[in-house]
């Protein structure tokens, strides 16, 4: 087993207990689906960081012909698998109740999920541009036009607590990601 092998494991069993953590949550939901109050954002937020967690996770291929870790390289791709775990698990509570009302719950998780949602994109930064100097990756030219955008999608979740603002926000965060995997060395790994 080589380093990243090693490392990889790692990293698939936390974001593994994410995408469990959403799929989960998504399935309580639909059980309890008469006595529970959904909020189309959430659902939205559900499939964004479903989409976010299989990316970071197809991404980190690149990490696989690395020869030389250090430390700091371990840390950094590890990090961003618990803060993805995080995020994963501040859209649904671990234990729920039959009558949540999933709105209340998203707003008041909120500045959480979206502080989360920060600090994994400023895990992203160094991890992306170390994999550039490492020459895994090269650089997208709209890396940091991507990352400023979400950013300020993130931002934004925290300043506001507007019911059309955060109906949009998921959604600009979708048609984003999508743009950007398709437009960006993400959207295809040669092996």
């Amino acid at each position: 087993m080589g380093v990243f092998e090693y490392i990889g494991v790692l990293i698939s069993v936390i974001m593994g207990l994410g995408i469990t953590h959403l799929a989960t949550g998504a399935t309580k939901l639909i059980q309890h689906r008469d006595s529970v109050r959904l909020y189309l954002p959430h659902a939205l937020w559900t499939v964004n960081i479903l989409v976010y967690i299989l990316l970071i996770w197809w991404g980190l291929y690149w990490w696989s012909s690395h020869d030389n870790w250090y430390a700091y390289e371990y840390l950094f791709i590890t990090l961003y698998s618990v803060a993805l775990f995080f995020l994963a698990a501040m859209l649904y509570p671990w234990d729920m109740d039959r009558d949540i009302d999933i709105r209340a719950y998203f707003f008041r998780n909120r500045i959480w999920f979206f502080g989360t949602m920060i600090i994994a994109w400023c895990i992203d930064i160094p991890e992306t541009l170390i994999k550039s100097v490492a020459d895994l990756r090269p650089l997208p030219q709209e890396y940091f036009l991507f990352v400023g955008l979400h950013m300020g999608i993130a931002v934004t979740g925290i300043a506001t607590r507007n019911k059309v603002v955060h109906l949009l926000l998921p959604i600009f965060w979708f048609v984003l990601t999508v743009y950007y995997v398709l437009m960006s060395t993400l959207g295809h790994i040669a092996g």
